[in-house]
């Protein structure tokens, strides 16, 4: 197993799309890092909607202070919406056919006017009784592999905030992590088990704070790893998933120690 391997970013966000943040620690439990993506939007069908085909969400970023219950949305220095939330209807979601979340519509009509504006269509926000994360409640990929995408692509660099990964982490050799599916990794005071790999959409070709389509991360990725499989079908794999085994505190600068056995 890789040694010295070393958190050095972890990306959190309120409302799913919108623009990380990144704490210095984080507090994991089952169903991911506390407060991350707590609301997320839906369409008219209830369809979960991203960053990925709206790129209206690009350029926001929120605040959510539990223990008062309010949200604030901001563009930069600018307030677009601020307030007590109060929840509504209590409706499922449905994420990506691999498990279904609970959530409350936010109840003040001001939430789902603002992003309707956004996005260019009508959306309700919805506030997730545990967390709107994709599949998996933890995400991890390694600089280096991040380091080897643009050593392939011919660039000098990519933007790991691209990938939108809930850890962040140095040292090991590229695609290191892709070799610890079912192998527990033990990171701060947590405990993790690696899952399967990440398929990736296009919100990774996306600038991750202009939303400009600017590197064809899917192609890149492809040319030299191939179109794989994963938990959402066949593509293009970078990073990968995890599950807590048992719950903790994650800070910038924690070691994560990766076991030579598969968890049980």
């Amino acid at each position: 197993m890789p040694t010295d391997l070393t958190v050095t970013r972890l990306s959190t966000t309120p409302i799913k799309g919108l623009m990380l943040h990144h704490p210095d620690a984080i507090e994991v439990r089952a169903h991911g890092a506390v407060g991350d993506r707590q609301f997320y939007l839906v369409d008219e069908t209830g369809k979960l909607q991203s960053c990925t085909r709206n790129p209206g969400l690009y350029g926001l970023s929120a605040s959510w202070t539990p223990k008062e219950r309010r949200l604030e949305v901001r563009r930069g220095d600018e307030v677009l919406a601020a307030g007590t939330v109060e929840d509504g209807a209590v409706v499922a979601t449905d994420m990506f056919g691999l498990r279904t979340i609970e959530a409350e519509v936010v109840a003040d009509p001001i939430w789902s006017t603002l992003f309707s504006d956004l996005v260019g269509r009508p959306v309700r926000l919805l506030r997730a009784r545990q967390s709107a994360v994709d599949v998996r409640p933890v995400s991890l990929v390694g600089s280096a592999s991040v380091a080897e995408l643009a050593r392939r692509s011919g660039v000098d660099a990519v933007d790991a905030r691209r990938f939108r990964m809930l850890i962040e982490f140095s040292g090991g050799e590229p695609h290191d992590e892709d070799a610890w599916e079912g192998r527990q990794i033990v990171v701060g005071d947590a405990v993790l088990r690696a899952e399967g790999p990440v398929k990736r959409c296009a919100a990774t070709t996306r600038h991750p704070e202009t939303g400009d389509t600017d590197l064809q991360t899917l192609r890149l990725i492809t040319d030299y790893r191939g179109r794989q499989a994963s938990m959402l079908g066949v593509g293009a794999n970078f990073g990968i998933y995890g599950d807590v085994l048992e719950p903790g505190r994650i800070a910038v600068g924690d070691r994560l120690e990766v076991g030579d056995d598969h968890a049980g």
